[in-house]
This record gives C-alpha cells, structure tokens and sequence, in this order.
C-alpha cells in the first residue's frame, strides 16, 4: 500500500471497523471512528487558537487517549508535535518553551508559558466545531521530542521524516490489528514513535497511565496484547513478583517484546528468554536522532552474550579512541555513526550541536566495542564513568551487579571525590525492604572486580529511574555534592 498521511491512515481504518477500540486506558476506551472524529474538531480548535503548517505544538499531557487525540490533531494540521513531560517544573518547562516557541501549548494553564496560546489538560472543543475531514496534509517532521540529557539545557531533535506511514510497511514484528501494550511514558521517544506507528498499523493500543508489573501482566492477559516494547526496569520489576503472581496470567498471546533504552543486564535477559521464547525477544540500541540502530534477537543474543547486536545495513558505525583512531576488536572506546545516507539526514538539532567528526560520524556519548564477528557491546556513557584509583568504572556495569540482588528495585551508581582514590563509587539504591549496606557489598563484591565494588551506599525510598529506565546520574552527583 502507498505512503499516507496519518489522517488517511486513521480514517481507512475506521471505515474498515468504525466500532473497533482504537486506544484503551484505565478502563476507558474510543472506537476508531470516535477517535477520527473526535480528533478532527480537536484540530479546527487548535487552528482557531493559531496552530498552522510547521508549527510546533507542545505537549505536556500524561499517558492517555488525549495524549494520542492531541498528536492527532496537530498532524492533522501539518504541524509537529513536541511532546514532553507533564510533571515537568516551572523552569524545565518556560526553557523548553523559549527554545521551540510553539504555537500552541497543550496541557497546561501555568503563567510559565509566557502569553502563548495554551489549554489546560481536560481541554475539550466547543460542540459547533465540526468533525469532518480536514484537507489531506502531510507534517514534514512527524516528532520533536525533547532531550536534556546529563547536561540540564533542553534541546529539540526534529525528525528529518513526515509524518507519512505505510499501514501495510513490515517494522519490528508488528502485525495488523495487534493489541499494543504501552507502558512507557509517552514523553520518551521509543513509546511515543512505536505506538503511533502502531496506530498506522491499526493497533489497538492499551495504554497504561504508569507501570504497574502486575497490572501489565493482567492488561497483556485481558487484551491477549501481541506487541510490546518495555524498558529494562519494567522488565526487572516484573521479574521480582513472585513466581505464583506471574503464573496467574496468561501472557502467551506476546509474538513480540521489544526491550531498549537502557543496558539490559545479562542475568535479566536471560531471564525472559527463558520465560517467553528467545524468539520473542528482541534489543534495538540506537538514538532519537536515528544516526545508526543496531538489532538483535534473543537466539542471537545467546551467542553473543551482552551484545546489543549488529548495526542495520543503513548505517555505518566505528570505535574511536581518545586520540580518533579506529580501535580494533575487543578495546572500549567512544561508539560513533552516520547514515548510509550521509549526516543530518536523519534529524537536526535545535539548542545544540552534535558531537561529531570531520567525517560526519557522531556520537551520542557511549562508550562500547565490537567483537570479532562485528557485534557491539555498550560499556557506559562517556560523561558517567569513574576514574578510580586509575581505573575505569563503568557505572552500568556495578549497576548491574547491584540490580541482581533480588531485593533491590533500582539503583544508579555515580563517582564522588575522594582525596585517596580521585573518585569513590557511590552507590544510590532503592529496595524493596530495609537491608544492611555491608549485606549489599558483599553481595557486590561476588559480581564483580575489587576496584569496582562500592565504597559507600546510600539508600533511598524512591526509584531512581524512571518507567523508561533513565537515570540522569550527573544530575544526582550535583544534588550530592551541593548537598
């Protein structure tokens, strides 16, 4: 089938099964057609308000189907979403706000947004505004979404695509009229591109407001869910509940789970390979900016332990040292890419500039090797190692040991001063019962190397990532040392 806008793709389908459910959340569900229409008066009422072609619109909406009918419209319009955070303080938001100057933001009523046409979370057209077709338009960046990363200065990553999808196009094991678990807060860039183009697949997406593990489990069972992507954590936290909780449900009808945005330990993996089939597991590593993806499936996987896979034949990617030179199988260095299609056909900044060679390679700050079949494993971030005592720390690594426990939820591992070693490793955890910290680094130290292993713990009563897996470990070393 050809290329078409997103508003063709929602109205065939809805001619196709008006009734069906297109989105599901908190027990509340709209119909295809509901939703069509629904979202073509939503569009006329942010015309009204100023919204044009190429304008960007922020969206500061929690998981739900108004999250999905605001996207919607600003297709609709030609325009281009910005989602972001909708629990995102005064000052995050008026930054981000200054850096995209959109036409329109949606979701909320604070003063912050300094005079720009806004509408609260709740907002519902005026019911003379009709809900018939809009002329056919087609978004020339279909997403912009909104990294800040370790730095705290927002910046926008504009997809070079439009907003154009081929219902019938083969992506990443989705069948037509699958059920889609959504987990993910629809901010991050894997489950807001991932659902929507399962929308184009006819998706009936059933998206939950935040992670529960036993809640997941039950939606994947009542809606027999074929297609999800999860995060590590949510993966971790599923596989803590108790053996009879998981074997309470149901959840065979899963052809697909895709996991990313975050290192996935090996013990983990592992874990739900042995559960759902390594067939059915698969690992993407790559950036919003798209400048090169890797794949791997979890049969692979078994042979290449720890690898996040190959890189598609549509990039190119190499392992710089310090000094710029190709590194040889098996050394860490920085991972850099570049489409086949040459740099900046993928994305363009806006409040940054990328990390790049003379060549067009970029980076986005990892650090990893190949092997010598040409498989990547990721070490760390560059910006979060530890320099200890003369050796590198890669905080991803101890965290992984750390996780293993089966009494702690989360952790994140930073570096603090030390006069002796330079850096310490300091570890921030969250468990789910009171537990001793010499407990927790004997248990480390069995994991992993001497020099790795924690030399203080500290423990918190909150997960310190969050339900997409991210941690922003500069900004928890800041707190720490101002504090």
């Amino acid at each position: 089938m050809a290329v078409m806008s997103m508003a063709a793709v929602l109205k065939m389908h809805a001619d196709a099964d008006p009734d069906r459910p297109m989105i599901t959340c908190e027990g509340q569900s709209i119909s295809r057609r509901d939703f069509d229409l629904s979202t073509n008066r939503l569009a006329r009422a942010y015309q009204a308000l100023g919204v044009s072609e190429d304008d960007l619109v922020t969206i500061a909406l929690p998981n739900g189907i108004e999250f999905y009918q605001a996207v919607v419209a600003t297709w609709k319009l030609g325009a281009t979403p910005q989602p972001v955070s909708a629990k995102l303080p005064d000052a995050e938001l008026q930054a981000i706000v200054e850096l995209a100057k959109p036409a329109l933001i949606v979701g909320t009523a604070r003063a912050v947004v300094g005079g720009r046409a806004h509408v609260a979370e709740g907002f519902v057209p005026a019911p003379d505004i009709s809900d018939a077709p809009l002329p056919d338009k087609i978004t020339r960046h279909w997403k912009a979404p909104t990294s800040g990363g370790s730095t705290g200065r927002p910046k926008l990553i504009v997809a070079k695509s439009p907003a154009a999808f081929d219902p019938d196009a083969p992506f990443m094991g989705m069948t037509t009229g699958q059920a889609q678990l959504v987990p993910g807060p629809l901010y991050h860039n894997a489950p807001f591109s991932l659902s929507m183009i399962g929308l184009s697949r006819g998706h009936h997406l059933v998206v939950m407001k935040r992670f529960d593990p036993q809640e997941a489990l039950a939606l994947i069972e009542q809606h027999r869910v074929g297609w999800v992507l999860m995060a590590p954590t949510m993966m971790s936290r599923i596989s803590r509940l108790a053996p009879d909780i998981r074997a309470r449900f149901d959840v065979s009808s899963i052809e697909t789970l895709w996991h990313m945005a975050a290192p996935c330990p090996a013990w983990l993996k592992q874990a739900w390979i042995d559960w759902l089939g390594p067939e059915k597991i698969w690992e993407l590593y790559g950036g919003t900016e798209a400048q090169g993806t890797t794949l791997i499936r979890g049969d692979e996987w078994l042979a290449h332990k720890g690898s996040v896979g190959k890189p598609l034949d549509l990039f190119d990617m190499k392992i710089l040292g310090e000094d710029g030179q190709v590194l040889p199988a098996g050394e860490i260095g920085e991972i850099y890419m570049r489409p086949k299609a040459g740099a900046g056909t993928t994305y363009h900044y806006v409040g940054a500039e990328a990390r790049a060679t003379s060549d067009g390679f970029e980076s986005l700050g990892d650090l990893g090797w190949f092997d010598a079949d040409g498989y990547l494993y990721i070490a760390d971030r560059r910006t979060d190692m530890i320099l200890c005592g003369g050796a590198n720390v890669y905080p991803a690594e101890v965290e992984a040991a750390i996780d293993a426990h089966p009494n702690v939820r989360s952790s994140a591992v930073i570096g603090l001063p030390d006069d002796d070693l330079g850096n310490r490793v300091h570890a921030i955890v969250d468990c789910f019962t009171p537990m001793d910290a010499e407990d927790l680094i004997a248990f480390v130290g069995t994991q992993v190397a001497r020099y790795k292993v924690p030399r203080s713990v500290e423990f918190v009563s909150e997960p310190v990532r969050d339900d997409a897996g991210k941690v922003r470990r500069s900004e928890l070393r800041r707190v720490r040392l101002a504090g």
